[in-house]
């Protein structure tokens, strides 16, 4: 063979070679963006503890859209167990019923302490579900408060991803719940949620007014949420995905007509499962 040849035939070779090792590693390097974590913590109040969702005023952590291990919730914690069985046993419910964004730095401080790969965070309902319009927490306080809490977050888990679930639509609560006696009923003895559900069906301009602020309040809140978490390579906000679900009352708890039941978590879970990172 000439030399010619044999330099051709080499040629030939090298292209052979690179060809398929360019193919094995642009195809792992894409799935690799967003590896399966080991552990997760979930942050929040409590929807995420799952209250009211199996039993009379009670957490049901077992029901948790997040951490939760009741198979037919299928929360975010078992979908991963699925794609990665190093999971297994290695969630934690850090939420706290009755929570505030106050409490939420705090919470982040004990998933850093455990040192997780993964944290849902579902914060707000209750800064704007309070007594009277008058309690609510402002914007102001929501963001700096939030803030705080992703900033631990962001310095003592540098490498965990971060999913952030807006909050659900309070005034649909009130829409689809105004009408039920129960669910009236319910509101008034436990004082619930009264900046939006007092009167409930009062259509006086002032109730009309109120309502509305309560709702703006809350999608001020979203904005925040989502503002803050972008600011965050390892945050993902699920785009108003839990706010603009239309839920319906046959997803609230029946003791109090304002937590999700166990269907509610289960469709919590879905929803916020697609809106999140897909593993």
């Amino acid at each position: 063979m000439t030399p010619k040849r044999i330099l051709r035939s080499l040629f030939i070779g090298l292209i052979a070679f690179l060809i398929p090792a360019t193919t094995a590693v642009t195809v792992p390097a894409s799935a690799a963006a967003t590896p399966v974590p080991d552990s997760m913590a979930s942050l929040g109040d409590s929807i995420t503890r799952g209250f009211n969702a199996c039993g009379w005023y009670v957490d049901c952590t077992s029901r948790s859209w997040s951490t939760g291990s009741y198979g037919p919730v299928s929360s975010h914690y078992l979908r991963i167990v699925a794609a990665n069985p190093a999971m297994s046993g290695h969630a934690y419910n850090d939420a706290r019923s009755g929570a505030r964004v106050s409490d939420l730095n705090r919470q982040a401080q004990l998933a850093v302490s455990q040192n997780v790969e993964y944290v849902t965070i579902l914060i707000g309902a209750n800064d704007a579900c309070t007594s009277s319009e008058s309690t609510m927490t402002t914007v102001a306080a929501f963001e700096s408060r939030f803030r705080t809490a992703m900033t631990t977050l962001d310095s003592g888990l540098p490498r965990a991803r971060i999913f952030v679930a807006s909050i659900p639509d309070i005034k649909r609560l009130w829409i689809i719940g105004k009408d039920s006696f129960a669910a009236r009923t319910a509101w008034y003895l436990g004082s619930i949620c009264q900046s939006m559900l007092a009167n409930p069906r009062s259509t006086a301009s002032a109730d009309v007014a109120r309502r509305d602020r309560v709702q703006q309040r809350v999608v001020e809140f979203n904005a925040v949420l989502a503002k803050v978490c972008g600011e965050y390579k390892q945050c993902r906000f699920d785009g108003n995905a839990v706010f603009s679900y239309p839920f319906t009352l046959s997803l609230v708890s029946k003791w109090d007509y304002f937590h999700p039941n166990t269907a509610g978590e289960t469709v919590l879970a879905d929803v916020t499962y697609r809106a999140g990172y897909g593993w």
